[in-house]
């Protein structure tokens, strides 16, 4: 199944892409966020290849509406899916978008997809295989990096679009000095840490649950040991997610720092 996720990513991705290079047309939701048509593209060619794939299985689409909470709360397993994270970098033309599929199994993502299409690179991860990083036609690299452990140094990724100075900050009341930042866009900030990029990810700012779960499962498996500590959970009543700290091997209350 994991490789039908595969392709089915690589190919929204690749339809995405046909809108890249035109005048994107941008329309404001209710939420005062972006949506393009490549979004809806996009969202139409993965949710149609997962009732294919999967049709057993929920989907949920950031384009297609949170379904009420009465109704998925007792879902053990479903499919969750935001067909272009980091529409604001889309519009922007700087590359750093992503098609994000992620399957969540009792709260967690179990599996996750991530294609960065304007770049050509796949991230994927498993628990039963573990994380890889496919760039181009290159043989996919496996990903196993270390948790961080305070106190210490640390290169943190910060947001391009919703970056701040209090970071750095609220990070040294927990004993970490931040080194460097590397700005991203999108869920490819979790690959960073993923991969050894990057320490630390500090989120101190807004985001909802199908904007972190396929990089999620990207991020736990990253790992030749067991599989790392993530503090986000998924199916919550609002599907928004707290502020959170990923790459430290426990939960820290970041919010209230």
């Amino acid at each position: 199944m994991l490789n039908q996720v595969i392709k089915t990513a690589k190919e929204a991705g690749q339809k995405i892409l046909e809108f890249y290079d035109t005048e994107i047309e941008v329309i404001t939701k209710d939420d005062d966020s972006p949506l393009t048509k490549a979004d809806l593209a996009a969202h139409h060619i993965i949710v149609d290849a997962l009732k294919e794939i999967d049709p057993e299985t929920p989907v949920i689409s950031e384009e297609s509406g949170i379904p009420d909470y009465q109704e998925r709360k007792d879902w053990n397993k479903f499919w969750l899916v935001d067909p272009l994270d980091g529409t604001k970098e889309f519009i922007k033309k700087n590359g750093e978008f992503t098609v994000n599929i992620a399957l969540i199994e009792n709260e967690k993502p179990v599996l996750g997809v991530v294609y960065v299409p304007a770049f050509d690179v796949m991230y994927y991860g498993e628990e039963s295989i573990g994380s890889y990083k496919k760039e181009g036609e290159r043989s996919a690299q496996k990903l196993n990096s270390p948790e961080f452990k305070a106190p210490g140094s640390a290169k943190i990724v910060v947001s391009r679009s919703h970056g701040d100075d209090t970071t750095a900050k609220k990070l040294k009341t927990l004993n970490i000095e931040v080194s460097e930042e590397v700005p991203s866009g999108s869920s490819i900030k979790f690959c960073l840490v993923a991969e050894g990029k990057a320490d630390l990810y500090p989120r101190l700012g807004p985001t909802m649950e199908w904007d972190t779960a396929a990089a999620d499962a990207v991020y736990r498996f990253s790992t030749n040991n067991g599989v790392k500590f993530s503090p986000l959970k998924y199916n919550k009543k609002t599907m928004k997610n707290p502020y959170f700290l990923l790459g430290i091997n426990e939960y820290i209350d970041v919010e209230n720092l």
